[in-house]
């Protein structure tokens, strides 16, 4: 196997974007109010290897459907920079070539209901990303090819003249994979794609996504909120807090040995049936003020390991015992 191979096929380094939610010039200039930035996402690093699928996990308003969309391309990052198969994806984004790199990384939505076009039948919503891309522009051939992803997806070619409100949730999920795979991408980003879903229809969709990774060696980055979802899919982990990432592991470790205080937070939540009758342990506090974040370790306030040093200085992500934590607690042998 030649190295070229084994590198990872996704390299982010360093990623960060920052929205700027300031009052309108005028209230600035008469309330004498500063500017205000948000940093959803602040300097995030990592890698995900070919077929292998790198799950995302925190509370709302971490910064993962940022990181989803500066991935594709949808937003510029303020810093940092992704590597797509050895290029530079945002450089490649703004040429020509883009186009043929946009082919390769495609996306799914949270939010069946909203990523659908409501006035297009399905032939005509599987079958625009052909169209774009210039890859079948023949009628029929086009028709033909959109049945053949239809059965991927576990739905019928006699679905293609329907409009999407004719479907359930999952089924309307189904087509936006559909969609997505339309032009033989190589890297999917997932943003929450079940949990819109009923639990019993969240299970077909993760299925039909596991599927198609082994038959079409697929690369995911799967964002969620759910950990049961997480340790379905997932081969990495990385927790996601206030716009950084504490912990990145592979899933076997997270599970049986989190390191990082919350991601054993976010694990004592879970419902387990071998403890049925245990009291379980709430996620302790609320997620700080994303405008005024604070000083050191953003989850200082909520840690019960948290002591003067981080609440002053901002921990690293470091390689510690073969996972990746940002935390002075852990680095110290304090937990």
């Amino acid at each position: 196997m030649s190295t070229v191979a084994s590198e990872p096929l996704v390299v982010a380094h360093d990623l960060a974007r920052t929205f700027d939610v300031s009052p309108p010039w005028l209230n600035r200039v008469l309330e004498r109010k500063p500017r205000v930035l948000l940093h959803a996402v602040d300097g995030v690093s990592f890698s995900i290897e070919r077929g292998k699928t790198l799950a995302l996990v925190g509370e709302s308003g971490c910064g993962k459907s940022t990181v989803a969309r500066l991935l594709v391309g949808l937003y510029a990052p303020t810093r940092g920079g992704l590597q797509f198969d050895g290029q530079d994806a945002h450089a490649a984004f703004k040429t020509p070539e883009g186009r043929k790199l946009r082919r390769r990384i495609q996306m799914i939505f949270q939010d069946p209901y909203a990523s659908l076009n409501p006035r297009w039948i399905v032939e005509d919503i599987i079958g625009e990303p052909l169209r774009e891309h210039g890859i079948i522009s023949d009628k029929a051939a086009l028709r033909e090819r959109v049945g053949e992803l239809l059965k991927s997806v576990g739905l019928s070619p006699l679905d293609m003249s329907k409009y999407p409100h004719q479907f359930s949730g999952g089924q309307r999920q189904r087509i936006s994979i559909a969609r997505a795979l339309a032009t033989q991408p190589e890297f999917l980003v997932c943003d929450e794609p079940t949990s819109a879903l009923d639990v019993s229809v969240q299970a077909q969709v993760l299925n039909i996504m596991k599927d198609l990774q082994r038959q079409q060696g697929l690369t995911y980055l799967f964002i969620s909120h759910n950990l049961a979802v997480v340790r379905h899919v997932a081969d990495q982990v990385g927790v996601m807090y206030l716009g950084r990432l504490v912990e990145v592991a592979d899933k076997q470790k997270l599970f049986e040995a989190p390191q990082h205080p919350y991601t054993r937070m976010l694990l004592d939540a879970i419902p387990q049936m071998k403890h049925t009758g245990r009291s379980r342990t709430p996620v302790q506090g609320e997620v700080p003020n994303p405008l005024n974040p604070p000083t050191g370790c953003a989850f200082h306030p909520r840690c019960p390991h948290a002591n003067a040093r981080c609440s002053s200085e901002r921990p690293k992500l470091l390689s510690l015992k073969g996972v990746q934590v940002a935390c002075h607690a852990v680095e110290e042998g304090r937990i």
